[in-house]
């Protein structure tokens, strides 16, 4: 258990908030013991530079972070690069926080960042989290199970030898190139057709409305499983990772701006949905295509008691009540 100390200098006298908190990574704990040990007044920075790539569940939850945060007295910046981009900004300090630190896909960026001790791993801000090959509920209840399956002549003929793919440099589609180019599965002669996660799943759409058969990069949470029926396909080459593709979905700080700002730092790593939750926000967002704001807005006014969890031992940055001061503002 550690102890999380904010200190503030009133009008009349001097006052320190002592929290018992048990963070979730032991470098959380170094990075808060460091800050506590330093005496700050407060967070030192007002402002926070969130890495946001294209993808709309790391977009709604920033967004959500931007209006939890804002009555707080402090103001998010959103930063839109790719996550192999995002880890060098962190790890040299222009960038602050990253909520999609999706893990093994990100792995390689992930341990360069470690090694040079840039950044500090606040844990999963989502659990459940799969991602790899991806077949509608039609293909798979015709016998595709198996990403062993996709290469065998008439089921690469039925899926034109091609695999539709998020956008071009992104980490997953760099695996499905490297298992293209080593024959994986027998996908050596296939096409990677890459474009935005819209552009890939208005391809899906399409492909679903006419019954054909397609094969794509897909992940769970996200409205795509239950809209289509997806179903991800076992891979004992483990092409997205091992374990079937399965991830976690890490929150991702910059090492000096965690020291520099314990009470920031304690909110997100308390900031964490479950896979219904962010599954919710995400159909709203790209299903439904309501806006970013309203979406943002609403997950919280109707989720009173994630938004006592997310706060829960944290101030404003002036040492308020942040609760208070969130409730206030809704």
């Amino acid at each position: 258990m550690h102890q999380l100390c904010i200190h503030k200098i009133t009008k009349e006298f001097p006052v320190t908030r002592c929290f018992s908190h048990k963070p979730r990574s032991i470098a959380l704990a170094a990075a808060l013991g460091l800050a506590a040990a330093s005496a700050q007044a407060a967070d030192r920075d007002d402002e926070l530079s969130l890495v946001v790539p294209p993808w709309p569940g790391v977009t709604v939850k920033s967004e959500i972070l931007a209006q939890l945060v804002a009555p707080l007295g402090y103001q998010v910046e959103r930063q839109e690069l790719s996550s192999t981009v995002g880890y060098k900004t962190l790890t040299t300090g222009d960038s602050d926080a990253f909520l999609a630190g999706w893990l093994p896909a990100q792995q390689e960026s992930y341990d360069a960042a470690m090694a040079a001790d840039a950044i500090v791993d606040l844990g999963n801000n989502v659990t459940g989290a799969r991602m790899g090959f991806a077949v509608p509920g039609y293909v798979a209840e015709a016998g595709i199970t198996d990403a062993s399956q996709l290469g065998e002549a008439q089921n690469a003929e039925r899926f034109e030898h091609t695999f539709y793919s998020i956008e071009s440099g992104s980490t997953v589609t760099d695996f499905i190139h490297a298992a293209i180019d080593s024959d994986t599965h027998g996908l050596g002669d296939w096409e990677v057709m890459s474009s935005s996660t819209p552009g890939m799943l208005s391809e899906v759409k399409a492909a679903v409305n006419e019954q054909r058969w397609i094969v794509f990069y897909g992940w769970t949470p996200h409205w795509m499983i239950p809209e289509y029926d997806v179903h991800i396909l076992d891979d004992s080459e483990g092409v997205f990772g091992p374990d079937n593709g399965r991830s976690d979905v890490k929150t991702i700080v910059a090492s000096e701006f965690a020291e520099a700002n314990p009470n920031l730092t304690r909110l997100l790593d308390q900031f964490v949905f479950s896979a219904h939750e962010q599954s919710e926000f995400i159909k709203a967002f790209s299903l439904e295509e309501r806006d970013l704001d309203e979406v943002a807005r609403e997950w919280l006014e109707q989720h009173p008691d994630k938004r006592a969890a997310f706060l829960e031992g944290v101030t404003t940055r002036d040492g308020d009540d942040a609760l208070a001061a969130l409730e206030a503002s809704l």
